[in-house]
């Protein structure tokens, strides 16, 4: 036993027209059916287009991470230690001015590491290809759908269309 509304679906998703499966529905119930299809097509090009962001979504969380960390080291870890370092260096028989400019340099090293790292994780983010190309070929569909033409009877004028 076949559901009707899959016939319905495969002509929207094929382009092709397929009779219905009782010839007695009304106008009214095919119009129903057209729409709970297209609404049902509606949601599950969203849901696609849901399950392809939620997968970008992980690797941008991870690119923001160690983005976060990297701005944790320049702004908080960076004066104390920078300090310390400085002194020790100092220490060793360097003056104190060459021995703050190498650790100041060495932050920034770590840093740019942790940044180019965040880049190349955001330069995986992809836009959602899938959905993309659904809609796009969905559209393509509906596009090439034609209206019935409709018979003039002896006694009915035809209807006056607004060009808006």
């Amino acid at each position: 036993m076949s559901d009707p509304g899959m016939h319905v679906a495969d002509a929207v998703t094929t382009g092709t027209v397929v009779e219905a499966g009782s010839a007695d529905r009304s106008i009214g119930q095919l119009v129903a059916l057209a729409t709970a299809e297209m609404s049902a097509l509606v949601h599950d090009e969203i849901a696609l287009a849901k399950a392809e962001v939620r997968q970008d979504v992980k690797r941008g969380v991870t690119g923001g991470a160690a983005g976060a960390i990297a701005a944790v080291f320049a702004l908080f870890a960076l004066p104390v230690l920078s300090f310390a370092a400085a002194y020790g260096i100092h220490n060793l028989g360097l003056g104190l001015a060459w021995s703050f400019l190498i650790v100041g340099v060495a932050f920034l090293l770590i840093a740019g590491l942790l940044a180019g790292l965040a880049l190349m994780k955001f330069k995986k983010v992809k836009p959602p290809e899938k959905s993309i190309a659904s809609a796009k070929q969905t559209a393509a569909v509906l596009q090439n759908v034609k209206p019935h033409p409709r018979e003039v009877g002896e006694g009915s004028k035809p209807v006056a269309r607004s060009t808006v």
